[in-house]
Order: C-alpha cells, then structure tokens, then sequence
C-alpha cells in the first residue's frame, strides 16, 4: 500500500450493508475517514434474493459516503460467503535469475502469476491469491523473500475460487449501483487480522462470526487459509424461536434476548418471572419463568454449534484446531456462549479479544476488516479503490486481470 491510498469495503450481510472507507496514512495505518450503513434484506439463508434491494442499498451507501466525504466513488472491494468459496492449496518452486542479487520482486511476482495456474473446475472462477510462506533454499522460512540471497525458493499459497454464479449477481449488483469491484474476498479472511490477537495469528485457529442470519466459519492454520463456509442461522435465528414459541412479537422476542441473554440454563442465578407484554394468546399478557426462555436460546445456540462441529469434523479439520475464536453480534452479548461452544465443540473457545474490536463499532467491523486486509496485501502495487478515476476504462474487468494489477511486475 502507498501513503494517501483509498480503500472503499463494502459488506453485504444479511439484515443491512456497511460500508467503511479507509485511507492510508504517513504511519501506513488505515483512518477511517468514513462509515455508514443502510438496512437491506436481499440476503437471505446466504442466497441473494433481491438484486434490485441490495442494489439500492449500496446506492444509498455511496451516496452518504460521497457527502460525507467529498469524493466521488466509483470502485470498491466486497466480502464473499464462505458457502461460495473453494481453497485450492498449491505451491511452486522457482529459481532465481540471479542468485547473486538475491531474491527480487520480479521473481516473486512471477511465482505468484505461475501458483494460480491450478484446474479451475467448471461453474467457479478465480478471485485471489493467498501467499502463505516462501521456504528458502537453506531450509528457512520466510513471510517475505525479496533481498534474501537464495538460488530459489518454494512459495505456498492458497488459490482462492468463488462460484461463478454469485460472482456474476455480485457483479449484476455492483453495475446497478454505479460501481466496478475492485476486488472479492472471504468474508472470514477479511476479519482474520481484526479479530485474532498476536499470538492467535500464528496458532492453528478457527475464527466464528455469528451474525445476524449467518454463521462465517473460517479455519487458520498460521497464515494458511485452509478452510472456509457459512450456516444460513445466527442470532435474527434466536428470536424468531422465541417469538414463535412464546407468540409475542419479533420486537419483543429481541428485547428478551437481549435482557436475558444466557446461552446454558444451568448458570441462570434467579429464575424469576418474565411478563410477555405482546403475547398473542387469549390472555392479553402473560408470565413465563426465565429458564422458559433460556431454554429457548440454548436449544438454538446448540444446535449452530453442533452444525459447525459437524462442519469441521466432516471436512477433517476438527483435530488441527486448537482454539475457537466466537465473534459477531448475532452471539457475543449471550452470556456463556464460549462457554456453550467448548461443551459441545470440544475445543477451547473464548471471545475475540482483537486488540482493534473495541475501536470499531461492531455493524462496522467486517467493513473495516476489509479495507484492513486489503490495505495489508503483501507484493501488491495497486490497492487503491477508484475515486474520480479515469471513466474511459472498461466498467468491468475480469477477476483474474484485478489479481495480476495486485501485483509488481
């Protein structure tokens, strides 16, 4: 990333979208210059079901942020589902063209342009290219290669493919609103250096973002990105049943939530009595212990855990994870969810203790977290989104010319 770039995030979640512009500072740190959302309910059990809604949403976004701002926005990157996403490991040997100078630029760059060229199966196309590490000839290991003198080097990567279908109504979206993508990424991906802390950023983890209609599964181990998808339940999960089982209204059933918040029966303290002001029955109120409605929470909370579980174990990596980091506003005002997790996942779970969360408003956070990733890009020469830019070029460019501009070439 360069000083003055401008990077424009946009996440499209389940119950609205957020939009984070972020720009690169003399200390090459992101400063949020602006943020803002607009509710929208085109997403839905992670299927897009109204392009037109999500459209004008994003619409709306722009046009707040161009306000708010001064600049006239014409590109930005977004988040992908999980659900959508193929990690193809891959890795490569390469030779230096002159061992004498050490490793340049120009032979990672074309590391990287050859470690992308893995069978793409029908219906997918190709989005990113995740560099892991590069192993010198001596044995070590490197984040970043250039300078070292080596006579080659092996990069491990992670070829990122998405299917094609989702790409093109992203794409069908993003014109309706006046925008070229400037790039697509995994939605776990993106929030991996938000909200894992240090040490977690080296460790073999899996990073859960419950959200409001989602559940984003991301598996790390260290750099390498190895596994990824979505379960279509999240929080908005845990109202309706509490609205459906108690019959009061949606409004209500999220307030109960909220108040009342436990993810297990067995730590509630005073199990005392809940008037149901909107209860539908006969009665016009009525009274329910409190346990009644944990009940209702737990069973819910059991059963996402219980799908990611078998999520993990069916894909074999259940065993490889050391820890689970819970994060998302559709679970972490719970109490006891981590708690809740290590019960039924058999892994320590905490929540995420990022040393930026608490910086960022939480319908905010996976906006930031990728105006961040993208900002961090090793190797990239170009990351910049199109702010009153050169209206000449094509409107859309293929994914795969957006990965090659990434790089230095």
């Amino acid at each position: 990333m360069a000083i003055g770039d401008i990077i424009v995030g946009i996440d499209i979640g389940t119950s609205k979208v957020s939009l984070v512009v972020g720009e690169v500072n003399n200390f090459n740190q992101i400063e949020v210059i602006c943020n803002t959302s607009y509710k929208c309910n085109g997403i839905k059990k992670c299927k897009i079901i109204d392009e037109e809604e999500i459209a004008l949403a994003i619409s709306k976004v722009i046009q707040e942020a161009e306000a708010e701002t001064e600049l006239k926005i014409n590109s930005a990157y977004v988040t992908i589902p999980g659900k959508y996403i193929t990690i193809v490991q891959n890795s490569i040997t390469k030779e230096c063209k002159d061992k004498y100078a050490g490793i340049s630029s120009k032979d990672v760059t074309s590391a990287i342009m050859q470690v992308k060229d893995v069978e793409v199966p029908e219906g997918k196309t190709m989005i990113d290219i995740i560099t892991d590490k590069f192993l010198l000839e001596d044995g070590r290991i490197v984040q970043d290669p250039i300078g070292n003198l080596s006579a080659g080097f092996t990069l491990v990567a992670q070829v990122i493919l998405a299917e094609r279908d989702y790409v093109r109504q992203l794409t069908s979206i993003f014109k309706k609103a006046g925008l070229e993508i400037d790039g697509i990424v995994p939605t776990s991906l993106a929030e991996r250096n938000l909200m894992l802390d240090t040490n977690e950023l080296s460790d073999n983890v899996m990073l859960l973002d419950i959200g409001a209609g989602n559940t984003e599964i991301g598996v790390f181990e260290g750099n390498g990105f190895i596994f990824t998808d979505t379960i279509p339940l999240g929080g908005n999960s845990i109202t309706s049943d509490i609205s459906l089982v108690l019959n009061i209204s949606e409004e209500e059933a999220e307030r109960l939530k909220r108040q009342y918040g436990l993810a297990m029966k067995s730590y509630i303290d005073n199990d005392n009595e809940i008037i149901l002001n909107t209860y539908k029955g006969e009665a016009k109120t009525t009274a329910i212990k409190s346990s009644e409605l944990i009940e209702i929470i737990e069973a819910r909370i059991e059963e996402i855990f219980s799908l990611v579980n078998k999520d993990v174990t069916t894909a074999g990596l259940k065993q490889r994870i050391n820890t689970v980091i819970l994060t998302g506003q559709g679970i972490t005002n719970i109490s006891k969810s981590d708690v809740a997790g290590k019960v039924i996942l058999n892994i320590p779970v905490k929540i995420s203790t990022g040393r930026l969360i608490s910086t960022v408003r939480p319908e905010f956070r996976t906006a930031y977290s990728l105006v961040r990733y993208i900002a961090g890009r090793p190797f990239a020469k170009r990351v910049s989104s199109n702010i009153d830019a050169n209206s000449q070029e094509s409107f859309f460019k293929t994914i795969l010319e957006r990965i090659k501009e990434f790089f230095y070439s």
